[in-house]
């Protein structure tokens, strides 16, 4: 853990219920996504221009940040990055974290890449200590079909809501003799409230008709079943919203989502499913270079690729698709209130995406990361 020392804040369903609405557009000329957040996040603001924490992250990082860093400029973006090269092989006390996570205290928002977790022994992963200790409870990625990138499924367009400081991540494990480790699984009523809320907020918000709980609740009985039943108890005060309730188990999930993905419209969850979930829902429609996702909290959100892969394997090589990151950006940009300049990029990468001749390998093309970032600046 960071140790971060923040203050502990209640989980009311006041807090929960946000006031303000941040949106992004989810296709050209259709209805923006909504966020559900909190009042008490007020993003700095100087001088007509808001101060960003930028965390570029480890593998294609580098490179994407670039991309977006590129795209506002040539946009006349009124946002100023402070950014902090932090990486994941990195101590708890390197320097560039720490000012790091002094620089998302003051600004309250940022844009990060993911950062690279070591399989080792004494390596926590950084990701999951911001999460935690920012108490950024909420991981949203959307997962939608794009126009002009053909892949099996058509029609597409579902939401991801996934815990995000609790579950197999809380990290409590001990070895309590040798060769035999136990791992702890947390699961809370509060925490299930506050991220169901959310997704129902989420999907009240924008018009959504249905929310469905993943859990394994049929072995894991006290663990899953707290989350399920405690979900189930959420739905009954939205039962006259109209919104549908229901429930599926993971492994049957993982099923319907490769042979119906069409069925599904919101879908909440504890955290490791989410990041299974997430990474299926990701190969459906193109991989993860498409995905965008934030993580938002009642203090904080921080704006990454929903689909968390460092893609350390292409680092290096100006061959990654930036569009993840272009598009967590644009989600940031709604989140700030700036919908002229985020309708003008998101509309720009569709644009490129359609047209066809500045894809990157992953999509089926030859372009280069910078091809791309040119074309869409063009698309402006």
């Amino acid at each position: 853990m960071l140790n971060l020392a923040l203050r502990s804040l209640p989980a009311s369903k006041a807090a929960v219920k946000a006031t303000a609405v941040r949106t992004m557009a989810t296709a050209a000329g259709a209805s923006p996504v909504s966020l559900p957040n909190s009042e008490y996040l007020n993003p700095t603001k100087y001088g007509g221009k808001y101060t960003v924490t930028l965390i570029p992250g480890d593998g294609i990082g580098q490179e994407t940040a670039t991309s977006v860093k590129d795209i506002f400029k040539a946009a006349t973006v009124p946002v100023e990055w402070e950014q902090y090269d932090v990486s994941g092989f990195a101590g708890p006390e390197d320097t560039q974290l720490l000012q790091g996570v002094e620089s998302l205290h003051r600004n309250k928002v940022g844009l990060k890449g993911i950062l690279y977790t070591p399989i080792r022994m004494g390596n926590a992963s950084l990701n999951v200590s911001m999460r935690k200790d920012l108490d950024i409870y909420a991981s949203v990625a959307l997962i939608k079909h794009i126009p002009g990138y053909p892949t099996r499924h058509e029609n597409v367009d579902f939401a991801i809501i996934r815990e995000n400081t609790e579950g197999e991540y809380s990290g409590l494990e001990h070895q309590s003799v040798p060769g035999v480790v136990e791992s702890l699984k947390i699961i809370t009523r509060t925490k299930t409230e506050r991220i169901a809320r959310f997704a129902f907020d989420f999907a009240l918000r924008n018009g959504r008709k249905k929310v469905t709980c993943v859990h394994k609740a049929n072995i894991m009985k006290l663990g899953d079943g707290l989350f399920l039943n405690t979900c189930r108890r959420v739905a009954e005060e939205y039962k006259s919203t109209g919104i549908q309730f229901n429930d599926m188990i993971v492994d049957n999930t993982a099923m319907q989502l490769v042979s119906k993905p069409q069925q599904f419209d919101v879908m909440v969850m504890p955290n490791l499913y989410g990041n299974i979930v997430s990474n299926i829902g990701a190969a459906l429609v193109g991989g993860p270079g498409i995905i965008p996702g934030c993580n938002i909290g009642r203090e904080y959100a921080i704006f990454e690729p929903g689909c968390r892969h460092v893609a350390k394997d292409i680092e290096g090589s100006n061959t990654a698709n930036p569009s993840s990151l272009i598009l967590s950006s644009v989600m940031m940009l709604r989140h700030l209130n700036l919908h002229d300049h985020a309708n003008l990029i998101y509309n720009a990468v569709y644009k490129t995406i359609q047209e066809g001749t500045s894809k990157t390998p992953d999509m089926g093309g030859s372009g280069s990361t910078t091809d791309f970032t040119k074309a869409v600046i063009r698309n402006l």
